[in-house]
């Protein structure tokens, strides 16, 4: 009869610069964030580790609260943890919090809402912080700011998002939006877009993104009732300008309905 390990279990909160990587997800041939964490964990302390996330960041996209659960073997206060497995981390992840809980914890049940900020540059940033937005691209001379949140808007309350992400297999395209809104950050002549809901698909807040850049824009090669008409009528195939760069996604916040964290 084989040996039985005490499974301990442990909360983090994490915050990461998403240049480098291809993703919170582990991957093969591929740098990932959840993969760095358990390859320094092994490292530090001579015992594997197990990491559930509970959002899939892709390539690119940055982090200030991704919330994840480890499991291990191995006992230790948070405070230890902290210490030492933070310590051997890289420059661009850091643990911020880590607290215990137990198997009954989830990262991806009951979550009442996740906050990600999209970061717009008006003109070309500065060079620290050109890999935290997307700048609008130097032929766009003009940009209508209320047209871009009215359009925004559109995408609020329950909608089949197929013409607004890439639907992966056994996903239901249909997500709600809990809310929307644009803040003018006047000092860095940017714009923040911050989105709430429970749950997103692939790529869905940065089309809903790109198609509204796209109608706010000057010259703009579609119009807002465009919108409309692809809410109302998803269609398989996605237009290639509603994409917009990864770099300007951040998971702000991951908030949930019980007190579990």
């Amino acid at each position: 009869m084989g040996l039985r390990f005490l499974m301990n279990y442990y909360l983090i909160r994490v915050a990461y610069d998403g240049t480098a990587y291809s993703g919170w997800q582990i991957q093969p041939n591929a740098v990932s964030v959840c993969g760095i964490l358990q390859e320094r964990f092994a490292k530090v302390f001579g015992v594997p580790c197990t990491i559930v996330g509970a959002s899939r960041t892709d390539a690119g996209v940055h982090a200030y609260d991704q919330v994840a659960r480890v499991s291990t073997t191995l006992a230790l206060s948070p405070a230890h943890m902290l210490r030492a497995w933070g310590n051997r981390l890289p420059s661009d992840i850091v643990i911020r919090v880590i607290t215990e809980t137990d198997a009954s914890f989830h990262p991806q049940y009951h979550v009442a809402y996740k906050e990600y900020w999209y970061h717009l540059f008006c003109v070309r940033p500065l060079p620290f912080l050109s890999r935290f937005g997307t700048a609008l691209p130097e032929y766009v001379h003009s940009f209508d700011v209320p047209l871009f949140t009215r359009t925004l808007q559109l995408f609020e309350g329950e909608h089949d998002f197929t013409s607004f992400a890439r639907i992966e297999e056994g996903y239901n395209p249909v997500r709600t939006v809990d809310s929307i809104r644009v803040e003018e950050l006047k000092r860095y002549n940017a714009i923040r877009v911050v989105v709430r809901g429970e749950g997103f698909l692939r790529y869905q807040i940065r089309r809903m993104v790109g198609a509204a850049v796209m109608v706010a824009r000057d010259g703009a090669a579609v119009s807002y009732d465009d919108i409309c008409s692809l809410l109302k009528t998803p269609q398989r195939t996605s237009p290639a300008f509603f994409n917009i760069d990864a770099q300007g996604l951040c998971l702000r916040k991951i908030v949930y309905k019980k007190d579990l964290v």
